[in-house]
């Protein structure tokens, strides 16, 4: 995909929702996960608090956990690679799970991934393997809950700002973030959902600037 298309699938838009409205406000910490549960018609805020951070994010449907975020529908459906505000991400089933309703970052990774013990291996040393790692806080935020979730549930998640360019000859480059301090992506929720996210601990690439930092989530009813 070349610079101008990239360019032109920004569509960026504010928010007129206000924190001290949110019935649920959470700052997660420098590089950890969480897992919370999201009602259908809330509207989720994932905030980045200082800038060029990447938040990794997978969708599941609350009450049947075997329908799940997924990157090719989503894509497919959309005709693009990049999310931003009028994007809806679609379940394996095909269904709508979140309708993306504002956006002041204005572009959002589906084909990065999530960082892992073994692509820290391929992508930058074998002495890299037992970093802190994306797929080990998935694990982490998953065995100790009542979702049902297991390891063979984690699937190609969401990278909110973070900014994975596609070069002509289609190969994938993890360039500096398009985010800044405070920008945000708003999400309208289509079903009862869980959201399980890696606040991402990655110091190898530039995805948060070499050094993470918190984000924040919130919710209105």
């Amino acid at each position: 995909m070349t610079t101008t298309s990239q360019a032109a699938a920004i569509r960026i838009r504010e928010s007129a929702l206000q924190p001290e409205n949110a019935v649920f406000n959470r700052v997660q910490p420098a590089g950890e996960p969480c897992l919370w549960e999201i009602r259908k018609g809330q509207t989720l805020r994932i905030v980045d608090l200082e800038g060029n951070q990447a938040a990794d994010v997978i969708f599941y449907n609350r009450h049947d956990t075997d329908e799940h975020y997924s990157a090719t529908e989503t894509m497919l459906r959309q005709g693009g690679i990049y999310l931003t505000t009028g994007s809806v991400l679609y379940s394996s089933e095909g269904r709508p799970m979140l309708t993306i309703v504002a956006d002041t970052c204005g572009r959002h990774d589906t084909l990065g991934g999530a960082c892992a013990a073994e692509s820290n291996t391929v992508r930058y040393a074998l002495s890299k393997k037992f970093m802190h790692s994306c797929r080990d806080n998935y694990l982490h935020a998953i065995q100790n809950s009542d979702s049902g979730l297991s390891k063979a549930d984690l699937v190609p998640n969401i990278n909110f700002f973070m900014n994975v360019p596609v070069t002509a000859e289609g190969e994938l480059t993890f360039a500096d973030g398009v985010s800044g301090p405070g920008k945000y992506v708003e999400m309208r929720a289509e079903m009862d959902l869980w959201g399980l996210l890696s606040n991402c601990p990655q110091l190898n690439n530039p995805c948060n600037a070499y050094n993470p930092t918190p984000v924040q989530l919130l919710i209105w009813d």
